[in-house]
């Protein structure tokens, strides 16, 4: 195996194939996008260079694809399994590096009356939008999946709230 420097993408494409079986990069793709985007999101073109930084590394090995549609259908091999297990053995803490645009704005100045309503809409629509998903399909989640969701309710909660007290200050605060 080559030395390979895996980071938190690499995981996740070794995870998503993983959980397929066998996927191209564009199935990784997909999946991502239907699955884990909410919490984690990954450029499609750092999709593709995990497979290939991952294919080099002899941690996915190609397989090949019974239709003639010629993909390149990736799977783990022995060592990938190996690799992702470990990781996901380790439960080492790494600080959240909460991404938030809004959040981002008020530091430099953004004016929360106009930022607020907004940011509380879109989280609103968010929390509905996982609540729906935890009610339709909840018991078919995996209990890894299920708490995934309730982070991703509680989140949205939390900032539905911090977005209310940011609205509520400015209207309690006179002259800025």
């Amino acid at each position: 195996m080559a030395d390979a420097r895996l980071t938190t993408a690499s995981y996740l494409v070794l995870g998503i194939i993983d959980k397929l079986g066998e996927a191209s990069a564009y199935d990784v793709k997909g999946e991502a996008a239907r699955t884990v985007a909410p919490f984690w999101s990954v450029p499609h073109a750092q999709v593709y260079a995990q497979c290939d930084r991952l294919l080099d590394a002899g941690l996915l090995a190609r397989v090949r694809q019974e239709s003639g549609r010629n993909r390149r259908v990736l799977t783990l091999t022995d060592e990938g399994r190996a690799a992702l297990r470990a990781w996901l053995d380790d439960p080492a803490f790494v600080p959240v590096e909460a991404r938030e645009r809004g959040i981002l704005k008020l530091w430099f100045g953004g004016e929360p009356d106009v930022l607020g309503p907004v940011q509380l809409d879109e989280h609103r629509r968010t929390l509905a939008g996982y609540e729906e998903l935890a009610e339709t399909v909840g018991e078919l989640l995996t209990r890894g999946q299920r708490d995934a969701l309730e982070f991703g309710i509680r989140y949205e909660r939390m900032m539905i709230d911090f977005w209310g007290w940011v609205q509520r200050r400015d209207e309690d605060t006179p002259d800025r």
